[in-house]
Formats: structure tokens, C-alpha cells, sequence
């Protein structure tokens, strides 16, 4: 247990069994407290409340981030805080940390793998991958996703009942206008993809394709990962009534993905922020060291 916990320990002990008859030092030997621990006034700093304040509202926000997640949006936020001490704080207010993603085979080492090929820039590799979810109403709907599996930035995800290789066709050649061509695309071997049409245009605006092996959705790992975040902290917690809905909901969890959600891969840093914000201290003695120090300046 911890201190915190064998302090309460010896306290209910006592309570109950009368203060006269357990005295602190016979309760603290026979439950392994040390008594200078037990006697020890915990040190809360000043700025704890504000901190589990804003971490609790981060946590409800985001239900599926965990403690290193928050802890990263918080040092984006400017709280000079160690991972440590949120993660003691998390689980002192009893907030869940998400469960381990399940175990994979191993990757197949074949021309297509992002083993074997591995982004080295941005704009080396792009990958896409068909996502399909239903409205209320039962009726289905996919999402084609498009990322560059560099940078982990989700290029596009366009949102209809239907999408076929003429769709595919059209985001590329909007993506290619405004951000250029990719060395490489990879995907799987779904006939959106393959199809002759879509391949022959790639070749002529010289984008190489990489299929990966069929059946072996792991060799096209940065895109299925991204797929298995929106699902997990987007489609399975929302529920859309008409499809303009969930166009308009997925729209703004992709730029909140880009803008502001940590990516552990990239240093807890978002893909694509819009702006740096300049360091603000979030601890209250040092912003009223800075504002005696601003006041002494102007007099």
C-alpha cells in the first residue's frame, strides 16, 4: 500500500478499536508504518488544485486518453509537471487508464510492408484505408481515410454511403494540387484500389504503388492504427443520426486529432499544430514572480 493509504490504515484502526487501547506506535508496528511517515504532514503544492481541475476536464473530454496523453496535452498547455506525479494524481482520483491494444503477429516482410519500406519524410509515404460505420438507422456509410504515415497527419477523410474508385481518384488529385505528390501510396487490395484506372493515374503522375500481402491488414500498420483510434475514441462513443452528422463530427475530430491531440511517436507533440503558443507558466508562484517583475520594470 502506499504511505497515503497505510496513514488512513493505522487512523481506522485506532478509530475503531479506541484511541486508550491502540496507541499510534503499537499500530504502526503491527501495519508496517513508520512512524515518522505516519506523523508527516503531506505537502500539496499550491497549484495541485488548478492541476486536477484541468486534468479531470481533459479526462472527460477525452475518455479514451490515458494519463501520458493528458500529461502531454498539459506540457502543450504550459504546467511544468512531471509524468510521475499525473500519474499519481490519475490514479488518486480513480480515473481508468485504457487497457492494452492486444498482442499482433508478426509482419510479413513483403514489398508492401511498412516494414520493409518505412517513411523517411514527409510526403514519402501516403496510405488510405476504407473505415464503415452505420447511422441510427442502420444504414452504412465509409469513410475513406488518407494519411501520410510520416508525420501521422490524416490528410482527408471523406465521409459518404458510397465510395468507389472515381471517389478515390478525385481526393487524390485534390490532395496532389495542394500539397504535391507522395513517392510513395500504400493500401490494401480492395478493388477501389486496384483498379486499373486508379493505378494508370498513379503511374502517369509517378506515385509508386505498395499493395500489401492479402489478408494481412498489419503490413499496412500507420493507417490501421489511426483506424483503430478513430474508432475507438470517435464511432464507438457517438452515435449519427443522418450522415451530414457524422460528416461534421468526423471533420472535427480529424482537425482536433491534427491541431491538438499528442502523438506518443512524435515526442507527445500533435501532428500538425497550427500555432506555438508561447510558454505560459501555469504555477502560481511563478506567475506572480512575473507579474512583480513586469510591475518593477514599468516603475
Amino acid at each position: 500500500m502506499s504511505p497515503v493509504k497505510r496513514r488512513q490504515a493505522v487512523s481506522y484502526v485506532r478509530n475503531t478499536l479506541g484511541p486508550d487501547i491502540v496507541s499510534e506506535r503499537r499500530a504502526c508496528r503491527v501495519l508496517g508504518q513508520p512512524r515518522s511517515t505516519q506523523r508527516r504532514e503531506p505537502y500539496i503544492p499550491d497549484d495541485e488544485p488548478r492541476l486536477v481541475k484541468r486534468m479531470i476536464e481533459l479526462a472527460t473530454q477525452y475518455g479514451r486518453y490515458g494519463y501520458r496523453t493528458v500529461w502531454g496535452i498539459l506540457c502543450l498547455e504550459g504546467w511544468k509537471v512531471n509524468h510521475k506525479r499525473i500519474e499519481r494524481l490519475w490514479r488518486r482520483e480513480g480515473l481508468k487508464v485504457p487497457k492494452k491494444q492486444p498482442k499482433r503477429r508478426r509482419l510479413w516482410l513483403n514489398d508492401g510492408s511498412c516494414v520493409r519500406l518505412r517513411p523517411r519524410y514527409k510526403d514519402h509515404v501516403w496510405s488510405y484505408d476504407f473505415v464503415q460505420d452505420r447511422t441510427s438507422d442502420g444504414r452504412s456509410f465509409r469513410m475513406l481515410v488518407i494519411m501520410d504515415e510520416y508525420s501521422r497527419e490524416c490528410l482527408s477523410i471523406d465521409v459518404a454511403r458510397r465510395l468507389n474508385s472515381e471517389d478515390v481518384l478525385e481526393r487524390l488529385s485534390d490532395l496532389f494540387i495542394l500539397r504535391g505528390t507522395p513517392a510513395y501510396i500504400r493500401s490494401d487490395n480492395g478493388a477501389e484500389f486496384t483498379a486499373k484506372k486508379v493505378r494508370e493515374w498513379l503511374k502517369r503522375v509517378d506515385v509508386k504503388t505498395l499493395f500489401i500481402k492479402p489478408g494481412s491488414p498489419w503490413e499496412n500498420g500507420y493507417v490501421e492504427s489511426f483506424n483503430g483510434t478513430l474508432r475507438d475514441q470517435l464511432l464507438n462513443g457517438e452515435m449519427f443520426d443522418t450522415l451530414l452528422e457524422a460528416k461534421v463530427l468526423i471533420e472535427r475530430w480529424r482537425k482536433e486529432y491534427n491541431t491538438i491531440r499528442p502523438h506518443s511517436s512524435l515526442g507527445y507533440q500533435p501532428p500538425a499544430p497550427e500555432t506555438i503558443a508561447p510558454y505560459l507558466p501555469a504555477s502560481a508562484t511563478l506567475q506572480l514572480a512575473n507579474t512583480d517583475t513586469d510591475n518593477n520594470l514599468k516603475l
